[in-house]
């Protein structure tokens, strides 16, 4: 997905002082503006208020609050703002917890600058960082494990093309791979998925499949 123009300002949360300090030397560049820095959930959520940065690089174990919880508070009170789970846990149960927090993408330490850099050009521009196949199966478990689906005005706003999109993300296809499905072009398809994330409120395209599963829009197959 291509990046909107101009440049992000990032918050980078961790508590470790050298890992801000490498990932701000990764990140900073002619794209990225580093606006901020914090060393634990509860002052990266304090940033987050003060700074209102497009996008936040966020730890998971950190004191005070950790970074899954400060996610969580950050998308209700900034849903502008996208969150990258940036951690040395490959942890299925961190990943699931970030997608339901409403984490638009989750790396492993260690990642390339070419490939951070990149992360948050797409999670900027609205896009997912978190793999198709495993975003099917995550929200799987949240429909199944969603007793009372919610209310979710927004849908109503949606036409039965957007309806249809949205089954689509929520079954982890990418737009061209929606594209390819109603025989559209992916230029339509990424128009209809910019719509069904400002029609919902939800900051990207993973908050709008989860969403869409907490409001009863399982796993079913869409219309013909």
């Amino acid at each position: 997905m291509v990046a909107t123009s101009g440049r992000a300002t990032v918050l980078i949360a961790d508590d470790h002082p050298m890992v801000r300090e490498g990932l701000r030397s990764m990140v900073a560049g002619k794209d990225v503006q580093v606006v901020g820095e914090a060393g634990s959930g509860s002052e990266a959520l304090e940033r987050v208020r003060e700074l209102q940065p497009d996008v936040v690089l966020m730890d998971v174990r950190m004191p005070d609050m950790d970074g899954l919880a400060a996610t969580e508070i950050i998308k209700k009170e900034k849903p502008e703002t996208s969150v990258v789970i940036v951690t040395s846990y490959e942890s299925m149960d961190y990943l699931r917890r970030a997608v339901i927090a409403g984490a638009a993408g989750y790396v492993l330490k260690g990642v390339s600058q070419t490939a951070l850099v990149n992360a948050i050009r797409i999670v900027k521009s609205g896009g997912s960082l978190i793999d198709g196949a495993l975003l099917k199966e995550l929200l799987k478990e949240i429909g199944l494990e969603q007793r009372e689906p919610l209310k979710l005005g927004g849908l109503d706003m949606l036409s039965p093309r957007e309806r249809d999109v949205l089954r689509h993300l929520v079954r982890g296809l990418t737009n061209k791979e929606i594209a390819q499905e109603m025989h559209y072009s992916v230029g339509t398809v990424k128009n209809a998925v910019q719509r069904i994330i400002e029609k919902l409120g939800a900051s990207d395209r993973t908050q709008a499949a989860v969403l869409a599963v907490q409001a009863g829009i399982g796993m079913e197959q869409p219309a013909a």
